[in-house]
């Protein structure tokens, strides 16, 4: 290896970085900020340890040079120093959010289109698989997002300050200078306290999430289908929708039940119908279209005198009475979906709409009536045009809720339910065979287990109740408010087959009444594939239930099966490598089975922020999925931190739904030479990488039980089970086996360590130990999938600092154990670098990705002394000191640190 390599650098420190001017412009207006609401004296301290940290970084300075300046430091001064740096982070990610540093080339869907065209690809194909195509983000409430809604609000409205400064403009709409609107919210943001004092609840996460749905998704999806649409000349069907975990994840935690999933949708309802009475009061000041003056049609005449506006001053404009009927309307389902009038409520009199889609009906009879010529003038553009959209996409539930629950709950409910009926006395010890003959006969008719005048367990009773609630949701809102029940832990048919007999307890899913019929469920049971071992069966399992008559009548019906494989737990279980081939290869392997039952595939990738979890770039991560295992269909999860750094602002939520959009495309529809190379050359060298990367893994974290205790003295998982960011617990179980460990925490800890061990541990060893380094460059140069799987490692090898983890080891208080642990990780991060720029041919790090080089570059030095206060202040903790100032300093420069690496949980 060359000498550049040999370095614990994970850059090139000495290489100069493009500054951006956004983060100088807004470094600046902070350094204002905190001189004038800190005070000179923290000013000078914290410009001092800043400047020193950036030269030392750069080669210009020793590694001791930093600490007087740090350990200068009260415990007064320690807090705002970490909120000044903390700030600074979150100020230098919205300024590269603008620059697009997370674009890709050919990440939008008129690039993939032009991209297509130039393919041989046309504009019919397109539109053939978008009409059964589904894309669909899934908020989820994973609590790695450490920022308070406060602190995000406020980085929002600096974003849209900045956009008008970019239009040219000097100040705001209200008259306000744009620079000092800019400083004034900075300043805001500086006196906004940036932890949170209680523990999220359920309904906070609900808030939360709907925030983004109301400010972001709903005003933005319509004006992208739009956009699309004059690209492709055509009206698009509904493929890109939003879906939510938030109030019907139970796995694990103990607050979401009947009551925190009819809050959650009672609140989505209030969202939606909030949003369109906005619209049509807005719309109804607008179109005052009089009859004396233009003609108008029958039907929507009809609507009008039927709307029960009688005013005199509106009496030649039917539109405006339509409007005004339909408010009425609007105004009275709100009443009843969601218990109250609406803050603006109707003075007239109305029924409720039963469904959206008499909503939109009349909606509809509107835009046609406008549209002149037989054109969809109105339909399919205009403030009009754009309401009808929303009602497609949207309806009155807001966004799809999944449900999920782990199916050893499954198990021990249903094996109550079917003692309790006198059908069998000890289920839980049947296999699988047994197991699934009782199911399949339980559901060939529509009879009852549950009996009213049984008492049940209470784990039982809470699962009958929430799934009553789901079956009450469906008459309220409508077939798309619940469309998926996950089922976490799925490893056999009968885990499916359970949940479809909870189902029909709750009125969901009805038996065939006649040999002909087809049973009917308009819940789709997902299995959950999350290990391992759980991917290498997932082919198996789905044969075995697609050979079952039953379910694959059921399947077809539908159109599609969803299958869910989950890249946090696999990758707990086997390591960076072996859990990213793992998916891949289930992924691929599923492909014949869904083609042999005649039912199109849809995976639901359970992707995290951090790369350890699935994170990295979704565009690279769906143009290197196996071919055929797209085919237009995908939902991914999006979790904690990345929910903000995605969509917090329409701008950067535009770019990663088009990004997301646009590598669907491409991966459905473009040829890929390298499919065949895969399966002649490439898969058996991954095979053999991927059982060395596996053993080398599996041997340190599971080898031997010291690590466990090695691992939680290293990194601060204990004060990140402190944090207040979150409703579920941090472990599953009271143990503290890492197996029962949560990913998040698992992957957060390491990340704050700065090892990120999850995103690369067990790599380098087995790429070195392939003897065929050819190979792996030809396999670095022209697969999708191992050029996808390195660039994430890369920035992950970025990212991390074995100097700044080896003052973490020191944490750790048996010499011995933190020699033998920590030396062989250093050993075996300085391999994976190695081998990594050997095999890209780069001299450093990043070499070809210059863009996150600069980004990563910049913050590194901005780092390093938060991770040095936090240990110090963990020593103290550790140590028995009883400060209270120590505490939030440690979770602040959590909050820092996260904030800074951005996508770290």
């Amino acid at each position: 290896m060359t000498d550049k390599r040999s370095q614990n650098s994970y850059l090139a420190p000495s290489l100069i970085v493009r500054q951006n001017p956004d983060i100088k412009y807004l470094g600046k207006l902070l350094g204002d900020v905190i001189r004038a609401y800190g005070g000179e004296d923290l000013y000078r301290r914290t410009e001092y340890i800043r400047s020193t940290s950036v030269d030392r970084h750069r080669g210009l300075a020793d590694t001791s040079a930093i600490d007087p300046g740090l350990d200068a430091l009260s415990l007064d001064e320690t807090t705002d120093f970490l909120r000044g740096f903390m700030l600074f982070s979150l100020l230098a990610n919205l300024a590269e959010d603008r620059q697009g540093v997370a674009a890709e080339e050919g990440a939008s869907v008129t690039e993939a289109i032009a991209k297509l065209a130039d393919e041989g690809v046309n504009k019919k194909a397109i539109l053939a698989l978008l009409d059964n195509a589904l894309i669909a983000p899934v908020l989820t409430a994973h609590p790695t997002e450490v920022r308070r809604k406060s602190v995000i609000d406020h980085r929002a409205r600096i974003a849209e300050l900045l956009l008008m400064k970019d239009a040219g403009a000097d100040t705001t709409p209200e008259g306000d200078a744009l620079d000092e609107a800019i400083l004034r919210q900075i300043a805001l943001l500086w006196q906004t306290r940036p932890l949170r004092r209680e523990r999220l609840f359920v309904t906070d996460e609900v808030q939360i999430s709907q925030s983004y749905m109301r400010d972001v998704f709903l005003p933005l999806l319509p004006k992208l289908y739009d956009k699309w649409e004059k690209v492709l000349d055509a009206r698009l069907p509904n493929f890109l929708k939003l879906g939510s975990w938030i109030g019907g994840d139970r796995d694990g935690n103990p607050f979401v039940d009947a009551d925190a999933m009819h809050e959650a949708l009672s609140r989505a309802a209030e969202t939606i119908i909030g949003y369109y009475l906005a619209c049509i009061h807005s719309m109804g000041a607008e179109l005052s279209i009089s009859t004396e003056l233009a003609t108008v049609p029958d039907e929507v005449i009809a609507l009008a005198d039927a709307s029960g506006d009688d005013a005199p001053s509106r009496k030649d404009e039917p539109y405006r009475r339509a409007l005004s009927g339909i408010y009425a309307r609007l105004s009275a389902t709100h009443l009843k979906l969601c218990g109250h009038v609406p803050g603006r409520p109707s003075s007239i009199t109305a029924k409720h709409y039963d469904n959206p889609q008499q909503l939109h009906k009349d909606l509809v009879t509107l835009a046609s009536g406008l549209s002149a010529s037989g054109k969809d003038t109105f339909t399919s553009s205009g403030a009009l045009g754009r309401l009808i959209r929303t009602v497609e996409l949207f309806g009155f539930h807001l966004a799809t809720l999944d449900m999920r629950q782990n199916s050893r709950v499954h198990e021990r409910v249903i094996a109550e339910l079917l003692a309790k009926a006198g059908v069998e006395a000890d289920y839980l010890s049947l296999d699988e065979k047994a197991r699934v003959k009782i199911l399949r006969q339980e559901l060939t008719n529509n009879r009852p287990l549950v009996s009213p005048w049984i008492d049940y367990s209470e784990e039982t009773a809470k699962e009958l109740s929430i799934l009553r609630a789901a079956a009450k949701a469906h008459d309220q809102y409508g077939p798309e408010v619940i469309v998926n029940y996950n089922i976490s832990n799925g490893e056999t048919v009968s885990d499916i087959l359970e949940v479809y007999i909870l189902l029909m307890e709750a009125g969901l899913y009805h038996a065939p009444a006649h040999d002909d019929d087809l049973p009917i469920c308009p819940i789709m049971a997902v299995p959950l594939f999350e290990t391992v071992a759980d991917l290498e069966n997932a082919p198996q399992v789905m044969s075995d239930f697609f050979a079952l008559p039953e379910m694959q009548a059921l399947t077809r019906s539908r159109g599609a099966q969803e299958v869910m494989i989950g890249y946090s737990d696999s990758n707990k279980d086997g390591g960076y490598l072996t859990s990213t081939w793992s998916l891949f290869k289930a992924s691929e392997a599923l492909t014949p089975v869904f083609k042999k039952a005649d039912v199109k595939m849809q995976l639901f990738h359970g992707r995290g922020g951090a790369v350890g979890r699935g994170g990295g770039s979704a565009f690279g991560a769906i143009r290197a999925q196996p071919k055929g295992t797209v085919d237009g269909r995908i939902r991914i999860t999006e979790q904690g931190e990345v929910i903000a750094a995605k969509y917090g602002t329409m701008a950067v939520a535009e770019t990663n739904l088009e990004a997301i959009t646009s590598a669907v495309l491409l991966r459905s529809l473009e040829p890929d030479p390298s499919d065949q190379k895969v399966h002649a050359v490439f898969a058996d060298a991954m095979d053999q990488i991927s059982q060395t990367a596996f053993a080398e893994y599996r041997d340190l974290v599971y080898g031997n039980d010291s690590f466990r205790t090695f691992f939680r003295q290293m990194t601060p998982l204990t004060e990140i089970a402190k944090l207040k960011i979150g409703s579920r617990p941090a472990s599953r179980t009271k143990s503290e086996k890492i197996e029962d460990l949560r990913a998040i925490p698992w992957v957060f800890s390491w990340s704050q360590a700065r090892v990120m061990l999850p995103g690369w541990y067990g790599v380098g060893q087995a790429l070195t130990a392939f003897d065929d380094i050819e190979k792996l460059k030809d396999m670095a140069q022209s697969w999708p999938f191992f050029q996808a799987s390195l660039s994430n490692m890369e920035m992950v090898l970025a990212k991390s600092d074995m100097g700044i983890a080896a003052r973490y080891a020191t944490l750790v208080e048996d010499e011995d154990m933190r020699e033998s642990y920590f030396n062989r990780i250093r050993s075996n991060w300085e391999k994976t670098r190695d081998i990594l720029l050997e095999i890209t041919d780069q001299p450093h790090l990043l070499a070809k990705n210059p863009s996150l080089f600069n980004s990563i570059e910049l913050r590194l030095p901005y780092i390093e002394p938060l991770n040095h206060l936090q240990i110090e202040l963990m020593k103290r903790m550790r140590a028995g000191e009883e400060d209270p100032r120590i505490g939030e300093g440690i979770q602040l420069s959590l909050n820092a640190i996260a904030t800074a690496l951005r996508n770290s949980g």
